[in-house]
């Protein structure tokens, strides 16, 4: 089966690429599920009930988030009750919501998702390593395809989980940077990797944000007021091939799709 994973929608342009781009993108390569990081997809920064519903409405089946998924506080309320809205699983006991999810597919198959967040340069959270064995550990009675959307800063951080968990899930995929990395491979154990998947947004910007106002704050170290980028939206991710029997990863392939308005 193939699996699309979208790296991290950013602002309104990068929800325009998903509502556009994703009917093409299943059509091409017969998708059996599409996956996104949403938690910059609410004005950059966060996510509202909603854009979560307008993304849902677009052919993405499950939505990962981050460490910006508390921005607004109608999230909270919200997320309890979404079972395809996920927040890290390596926040506290007593966090709302809900940090790993089983979804079916059209054609039925068990897919098990996990997300996790990252501790260097980040939130002082649970350790996700031994966040995401208790996590596989449960899911395993019911699927033999597991996802892990690994949100996290450091390169190494997410190097590590990717060994760490190989052979014990299907994917690991790094989110977070908005930088879509070129170490896509398959490891020996049979793990599709990445250090990132990429930014669903505009790539004349850095990271999302319009480049003046980014080069401003660089330059005079002074609080700015973002504003998202709307120029050369691209969508960013991957496409993982697994083997529905035993779960393995097969291959995985970088997505760059341009909107063209």
């Amino acid at each position: 089966m193939k699996i699309l994973f979208i790296g991290d929608i950013v602002g309104k342009s990068g929800r325009k690429a998903v509502a556009k781009l994703i009917p093409e993108i299943k059509k091409k390569h017969q998708l059996e599920l599409v996956i996104a990081n949403a938690e910059n997809a609410a004005g950059g920064f966060g996510l509202t009930p909603n854009i979560c519903d307008e993304l849902l409405d677009c052919d993405v089946d499950i939505l990962t988030s981050g460490n910006h998924i508390w921005k607004h506080k109608e999230i909270i309320d919200y997320i309890e009750n979404e079972k395809y809205l996920l927040r890290p699983a390596n926040y506290p006991e007593g966090t709302p919501g809900h940090g790993s999810s089983v979804i079916r597919t059209g054609n039925g198959y068990k897919i098990g998702i996990i997300n996790l967040l990252g501790r260097i340069f980040m939130d002082n959270l649970d350790c996700p390593f031994r966040t995401a064995e208790a996590e596989i550990n449960k899911l395993d009675k019911e699927v033999k395809i597991i996802i892990v959307d690994f949100h996290a800063e450091a390169t190494s951080e997410k190097a590590a989980l990717g060994w760490f968990l190989d052979g014990k899930v299907s994917a690991v995929i790094g989110t977070h940077t908005h930088v879509q990395t070129s170490d896509e491979k398959i490891l020996p154990k049979k793990t599709a990797f990445i250090t990132d998947a990429g930014m669903t947004g505009s790539t004349h910007s850095v990271i999302g944000i319009k480049k003046e106002i980014a080069i401003q704050k660089f330059l005079t170290l002074m609080p700015q007021k973002f504003e998202m980028a709307k120029k050369g939206t691209q969508l960013q991710g991957v496409i993982v091939h697994i083997d529905e029997i035993d779960g393995k990863g097969n291959k995985i392939e970088r997505v760059r799709m341009d909107l063209v308005d």
